[in-house]
C-alpha cells in the first residue's frame, strides 16, 4: 500500500449528501478480478450521459479536477453496501484523501485498508472548503498527515484529528497483511511452541 504523508493537489468539491457506494461504483462494473481500471467507472452515472459522453457539468470532468487527489464531499459519504470496490475505484482514479462531515462505517474501514485518508470536519467547514476551492479555480491545496493540517491557497491552515492507529497505518503504508507481518517474530515463536 502506498504511504500517505502529504498530498498537494487540486481538490474536487462534491456537494452531495448520502452518496452511496453504488453511486461511487455501480455493481455492473464489479465483475473484474483486479482493482485496475475501476477508476474509469467512478461515479459512472454522474460523469457520463447514457450515450457514454462526458457530462461537462460534473466536477471530475472539469479539466483541472481530472487530476484531483482530494475530494471534498458532504454528509454520509459512501453509505450503503459494503463493497470494497468503492475504495478501489476512488484510488484507481487517483483520489488519496476525502474530506467530509461523515462517512459510511464499512467504507471507512475499506478506505483505510486501501490507503485513503478520510478527514472528518463539521458541515460548515466542508461547505466553506468547497466554496474556497471553487473560488480559487481549483488551485491545489495541501493535506499533511504528519502535521494533521490542511493548507489552503489563501495560506490558511486547518487542523484535523484522526484516529492514531489509522494515522500510523497510513503513514507507514500498511495494509492488513503488512500490519500482521509486523508481528512475524511473535507468530513464529507461537508456531514453534505448538
Amino acid at each position: 500500500m502506498q504511504k500517505f504523508t502529504r498530498v498537494r493537489a487540486p481538490a474536487a468539491p462534491l456537494p452531495l449528501a448520502n452518496v452511496d457506494t453504488d453511486m461511487i461504483i455501480p455493481a455492473r462494473y464489479m465483475k473484474a478480478l483486479t482493482k485496475d481500471g475501476l477508476g474509469r467507472h467512478l461515479f459512472q452515472e454522474l460523469r457520463y450521459a447514457e450515450d457514454g459522453r462526458e457530462r461537462p457539468d460534473f466536477i471530475l470532468n472539469h479539466p483541472i479536477c481530472r487530476a484531483a487527489q482530494i475530494l471534498i464531499a458532504d454528509r454520509n459519504f459512501a453509505c450503503g453496501s459494503s463493497r470494497e470496490h468503492a475504495a478501489w475505484a476512488l484510488t484507481d482514479f487517483g483520489i488519496r484523501c476525502i474530506i467530509a462531515p461523515s462517512f459510511g462505517d464499512i467504507f471507512a474501514g475499506n478506505a483505510r485498508k486501501n490507503g485513503l485518508l478520510l478527514i472528518r470536519l463539521p458541515d460548515a467547514i466542508c461547505e466553506g472548503l468547497r466554496r474556497d476551492v471553487e473560488r480559487s479555480q481549483y488551485a491545489p491545496i495541501e493535506v499533511d498527515l504528519e502535521m494533521q493540517t490542511i493548507r489552503l491557497v489563501s495560506g490558511e491552515t486547518l487542523a484535523f484529528a484522526i484516529d492514531p492507529d489509522d494515522r500510523r497505518v497510513l503513514l507507514e503504508g500498511l495494509d492488513d497483511i503488512g500490519r500482521t507481518l509486523r508481528h512475524n517474530d511473535a507468530i513464529a515463536r507461537f508456531e514453534e511452541g505448538c
